[in-house]
Formats: C-alpha cells, sequence, structure tokens
C-alpha cells in the first residue's frame, strides 16, 4: 500500500465526524466520535502504522471511477474490469438521533455487471496508532477493544483474523450485494445484529432523501449551480451539528509542500470563517445553518477573556485550549514531518478576527434574525478592546511564526470592525460610545493610507515598511473600504496580477498568499497557490469589472479555469501545487465558502443568462 494522492479522495459523513474514501477503495483518515477525537484509520499520515479499511479487487488493473449519488453526500467508488463491474457505495446515515443508528460507517458492495473477487482489509489503529487493541470474532462479526474506544464490523461476508486485523475474499456475481457496517460498541460487548438486506436499503434511501431535502432549501439558480451546491453540500459535512460549529477542514497534518512542515491540524473552528460562512450560508438560502453558527459565535463572544478579547479559534464544542504536540511516529503523508495534532496558534494575537466577526453579527442581523441587547454589551466591550489595540504588532491572518508585524489585512479589519460596530450601533439604537469609535475608525483609516500604501510600488503591502503584497488586501473592496474602481484598488489588483518574478503573486491564474521569499514566516519550504486568494481575486475583479466589462470578462475566465482544479468530485483542499496536485488539508471550508461568494457576484454582475 503507498501513499493516494490527496485529490484522490471523497468524504463521507454524518455532521459529527467525517471519513475520506480513497479511489482505490481505501477509508484512509476516519476520527471518531467527533472530527477532533482521535484517528481509528490514518494510513494518509501513515501507510503502514496509521490503519486503514479498504475494499477492492483481488485482480489488480481494474479502471476506477468515482462520483456522488446526485445531489447527496453518498459516494460511489466503481472498479470496471472486462470480467465484471463492482460499486462500492459508501456513506454515514445522517438525520435520525445518533443513537438510533450509533454513528454507523456503511459500505455496501455490488456487482452490477459479471462477476469479481474482492478483498476486504479493516485494520483500525486507535488513537492515531498509540493505543493496542483485542480483536474478537463474534457470529457475524468481529470485535475491536482498545483502552477508550470499542467498535463492532458486521457483514454478510465471512471474516478472518489477520493479526489485530481483518479480512475477507469473497466471490460475487451480478445482482448479488455485501455489506459492512463498522459502529461504536459497549465497551468488552459483542457486536450488533447485521441489518437485514431490506433494513440496509430503507437506510440508503432515507440518507440520500436527507441529503436532497437539505439541498432543496438552496435558494442559488444562478451559473455553475452544480459546483455551488457541492460546496454547500461539503460545507454542511464540515458542521458539528450538537453545537453548530464549522470546522476549517476534517483532517490534519496534510502538508503545504510535500517533505515540508507547513502541516498543521484545522479540525477546529476559527472566529476569521464566520463572515464568510454566515455571508455564503445566507446567501444561498440556509438560514438554519446560518442561525446555529451564530448561536456558536455568540457562546464564544459569552467568553471573552479578562481584558474583553477573543481567542482567533476555539474546538468545535468551544473549548479554549488547543494544545498542540507532535506525532513523531507517524512519518507523516510522503514523508512531510512533523505530524500535529491541536493547534499552537489558539493564543496568538490575531487582529483581523474582530473585524470578520463583526461582519458576520452585521450580516446576520440584517438578513438573517435581529440580534439582542445582552450579545450587544458583549460586543461593545469587545469593540472598544480593539480601539485600545489596533496599534499593535499582531501574527496575521496567515499566522506566521516568524514574528509580529504591523500587517495591513489586520489593520484593515481592525477598521471593518469599528465601523459595523458604529452601522449596527445606528441601525438598532443600540448605546454606544459613538465619539470615540469614530475617532478610532478614521484613523485607523488614515493610517492604512498612509502607512499600508507604498507610493513606490503603487499598491498596498504586506505590513508597514514592507515591499511585498499580501493576497488578503483584495479584500478592501470587498468589506468597503475602497471603491472597487478606487485607483488605488485598480491598481493593487494590477499589481497582484503580476507574476512572483515580477512582484506580483499570479501563476497561471492561481493566487499565492504572498511571496515567502520575500516575506520570511518562521517556516522552512515551499508551498502552494492559495485556493481561497483565486477566488478573492475573482471576486475582486468583478466588482471592478462592473464598470469595466474586460475585468469581468477576465473575472469569468479565472474562475471557470479556478473549477478546473477541483478534484474528480468538486472538491479543493487549502491549496494547489505547481503540477495541479491538492495540497494541505482537505476539503477546506474557506475555499468553498470563496467558491459559493464568488459564484453568487460574478453571476450576479454577468447578469441575466438571457
Amino acid at each position: 500500500m503507498s501513499y493516494q494522492p490527496i485529490e484522490n479522495y471523497g468524504v463521507i459523513g454524518n455532521l459529527r465526524t467525517i471519513a475520506l474514501v480513497g479511489m482505490d477503495g481505501s477509508i484512509d483518515w476516519f476520527c471518531f466520535p467527533n472530527f477532533d477525537s482521535p484517528s481509528v484509520f490514518a494510513a494518509i499520515l501513515d501507510h503502514k502504522k496509521g490503519g486503514y479499511f479498504k475494499v477492492a479487487p483481488v485482480k489488480e488493473g481494474a479502471n476506477q471511477k468515482q462520483f456522488y449519488w446526485p445531489e447527496t453526500n453518498v459516494l460511489v467508488t466503481r472498479f470496471l474490469s472486462p470480467d465484471g463491474v463492482a460499486e462500492i457505495t459508501d456513506y454515514m446515515p445522517v438525520g435520525t438521533p445518533p443513537k438510533a443508528h450509533g454513528q454507523r460507517l456503511v459500505r455496501r458492495v455490488k456487482i452490477v455487471r459479471g462477476s469479481m473477487k474482492l478483498r476486504m482489509q479493516c485494520y483500525p489503529a486507535f488513537n492515531y496508532g498509540r493505543d493496542k487493541h483485542e480483536t474478537w470474532m463474534t457470529t457475524g462479526g468481529v470485535c475491536f477493544h482498545s483502552s477508550e474506544l470499542s467498535l463492532g464490523l458486521t457483514s454478510s461476508v465471512e471474516m478472518k483474523k489477520d493479526g489485530t486485523g481483518i479480512v475477507a475474499e469473497f466471490g460475487m456475481q451480478e445482482g448479488q450485494n455485501a455489506l459492512f457496517i463498522l459502529e461504536e460498541i459497549p465497551k468488552g460487548g459483542t457486536c450488533r445484529e447485521l441489518l437485514s438486506d431490506a433494513e440496509s436499503v430503507d437506510l440508503f434511501k432515507s440518507t440520500v432523501e436527507y441529503w436532497h431535502n437539505w439541498l432543496s432549501k438552496s435558494s442559488y439558480t444562478g451559473r455553475w449551480r452544480e459546483m455551488v451546491q457541492r460546496s454547500a453540500l461539503v460545507l454542511k459535512l464540515l458542521t458539528f451539528e450538537p453545537t453548530g460549529a464549522i470546522v476549517a477542514a476534517p483532517t490534519c497534518s496534510l502538508p503545504e509542500a510535500i517533505g515540508g512542515e507547513r502541516n498543521w491540524d484545522y479540525r477546529y473552528t476559527w472566529i476569521r470563517d464566520a463572515a464568510f460562512t454566515l455571508y455564503g450560508l445566507l446567501r444561498i438560502g440556509f438560514t438554519e445553518e446560518a442561525a446555529k453558527f451564530m448561536n456558536w459565535i455568540e457562546g464564544r463572544c459569552h467568553e471573552l477573556k479578562a481584558d474583553g478579547s477573543l481567542q482567533i479559534m476555539y474546538g468545535i464544542d468551544g473549548r479554549h485550549e488547543l494544545l498542540e504536540e507532535t506525532l513523531d511516529h507517524f512519518e507523516g503523508y510522503k514523508g512531510s514531518q512533523p505530524v500535529r495534532i491541536g493547534n499552537g496558534a489558539y493564543d496568538q494575537l490575531q487582529l483581523d478576527i474582530y473585524g470578520e466577526l463583526m461582519d458576520s453579527v452585521y450580516l446576520y442581523n440584517k438578513y438573517g434574525s435581529p440580534i439582542s441587547y445582552d450579545l450587544w454589551t458583549h460586543l461593545r466591550r469587545l469593540i472598544n478592546w480593539v480601539c485600545d489595540n489596533w496599534q499593535r504588532k499582531d501574527e496575521g491572518i496567515w499566522e506566521v511564526r516568524g514574528g509580529q508585524q504591523h500587517f495591513v489585512y489586520s489593520k484593515l479589519m481592525c477598521w471593518v470592525a469599528v465601523d459595523r460596530a458604529l452601522r449596527l450601533a445606528e441601525k438598532r439604537s443600540f448605546p454606544a460610545d459613538h465619539d470615540r469609535w469614530l475617532k478610532a475608525r478614521d484613523t485607523i483609516y488614515e493610517e492604512i493610507m498612509s502607512k499600508g500604501w507604498n507610493s513606490k510600488l503603487k499598491t498596498f503591502v504586506q505590513a508597514y515598511n514592507s515591499e511585498t503584497l499580501d493576497a488578503a488586501n483584495l479584500m478592501m473592496p470587498l468589506v468597503f473600504f475602497l471603491s472597487p474602481t478606487d485607483p488605488r484598488n485598480i491598481s493593487t489588483i494590477d499589481a497582484t496580477m503580476q507574476s512572483p518574478g515580477d512582484g506580483g503573486l499570479l501563476s497561471n491564474s492561481l493566487v499565492y498568499r504572498y511571496n515567502i521569499d520575500k516575506s520570511p514566516d518562521g517556516l522552512s519550504g515551499e508551498e502552494g497557490t492559495f485556493n481561497i486568494c483565486t477566488f478573492w481575486l475573482v471576486e475582486a475583479l468583478t466588482r471592478a469589472g462592473r464598470t469595466h466589462r474586460k475585468r469581468l470578462e477576465r473575472a469569468r475566465l479565472m474562475f471557470e479555469q479556478m473549477l478546473g482544479y477541483a478534484n474528480h468530485l468538486g472538491l479543493f483542499s487549502e491549496e494547489t501545487g505547481s503540477s495541479g496536485e491538492a495540497l494541505g488539508n482537505f476539503p477546506q471550508a474557506f475555499t468553498h465558502l470563496a467558491l459559493i461568494s464568488a459564484a453568487y457576484n460574478l453571476d450576479r454582475a454577468l447578469g441575466s443568462k438571457g
């Protein structure tokens, strides 16, 4: 067994956790019972020690296809050979209480033509491969017992013990089915009785019906509807239903460059994502999800630090400590070390989060439901903190580990925080320190214009006294700091669209977040282009293109080229490598949120399809 390309995976889930299923039929990432729980299968981070659950033909050489059942998160992996065609349908039941289905992972194998001999291999490796487990054979199944978790695997085919794992080889004819169900069992207990054929069909149908009903709430009818819908389905999969939190990605330590050290754990919820999440969900009609996420955000606003500040990220359950550690026994994806769990950036100072938070509250108050006075009292305290602290250096949106700077984007979002607070106070007649906030907002604006603008390069730069660009500054017109047609904005877009060799950030319609050679971030190695930054550029061009048709045409071309970098299922990771490969954690919520926003605004700017 070797490493699959990151883009070769699809995802299934049940709004509590996710499994990555490769085109080779192997589940190589699965944390249980929640997104941020220790892994049971983690072969994507160590193909020898991580554990996996694979169903595939015994005979090699079959062609592989993978697709989603239309408008669902039910995944089908198809193996085609001259002798026969086999399909594996993978899903996790949703729409019924977890206790009713025990958070099951269902794998249904069917022969649709001819015959085929298949092999099932299940080798769990509990707690990132650190916990030993016992394997017990029982009637109709097998039990895996570790110190913290017990799982049962039931099947309609005969299974045999292989060390601490399980294997099975079985031949099937056209029309025959086989079923494998993995689920939690009581500690020291035995497996549940296997579902009957009728019960398994009903479970499949109810899961498909759940996704169809959910997606039918989408109000988006514009261009690229299929990609927008897939992005919405991804975001729903990344939602932790008990709290409404949305994880940045369901994986950890997938590298931003093969063999490099830029490997992070993204199974948490960033305040930064709040505005993009609420905007994306509300724009396409998912008000219920926006409301639940807003409740999660409000909970964090009730937990401000003693000085009135927020953390940049939290656990999906709202916990504050996300201690970072390395798994030295794992070799990492294709040798990319260290493998990190937890995220040490949780206690960094990143001033931009206050703007993103206040923008999300403002949007929700405008398009969702009016916020409460109690929430306003906490927000008012937070804005006073911003007025006292916006002049500090910070680690910035990209969470650099090379020292704090006066990042222009951080100042921009401090301006957004105060601006949205003033707008909200006026709209809702909330009590506020208007004079103080107005003075702070105007002072921030003037400082960005004087210190964030490089008159020699004719562009906004990454930090004060810097001569390098930052794609985050493309957000200026998107948050109404500048008019889309302001000469400074147009000049910044033009500078960004130069090649890296000419000081820009654009390479074949893909955008780097910054130039790591000219902007040391405390880390070694290279990285790919950042997918969200490409969508930001699309949206910046879209807004500038409302009075300049060629910019709008360029925005459409760039957007449609970017869609071509999705994988075979329409999924995006964090970054795209020089050979078009997916890099970083996968799939990435931020990328899919930016896709929705860019599609919505570009479609509207292009007008009727006539």
